[in-house]
């Protein structure tokens, strides 16, 4: 992921305005996941889409949420390499007996 957050700390760092604040980000974010709830509940839920309404690419709007997440870890000087293996020894821990093994 160090080589994601640099890829996006370049690409922000060409504007004049750097970093949003947290609260700007979080803000885009939830925006992001909504756009990704949209898709997912046309394509898998009963409500389909209208005609006239594209189609947006789910991987896409996954893309999106994690740059936006990479920026709100790069505005806060977040490790995202570090706090991810933290992550999964905590899942590893709490939740090795918790779900059925293939």
């Amino acid at each position: 992921m160090k080589k994601l957050q640099k890829q996006v700390d370049k690409w922000v760092s060409q504007y004049k305005h750097s970093y949003f604040s947290p609260l700007e980000i979080l803000a885009r974010l939830v925006e992001e996941v909504g756009e990704l709830a949209r898709e997912l509940s046309h394509r898998f839920g009963p409500k389909k889409k209208k005609p006239t309404e594209l189609t947006k690419e789910i991987g896409d709007e996954i893309s999106d949420i994690i740059f936006t997440l990479i920026c709100l870890a790069n505005s806060l000087n977040i490790d995202l390499d570090k706090e991810f293996q933290k992550m999964m020894v905590k899942y590893s821990k709490r939740d090795k007996d918790r779900f059925e093994r293939s």
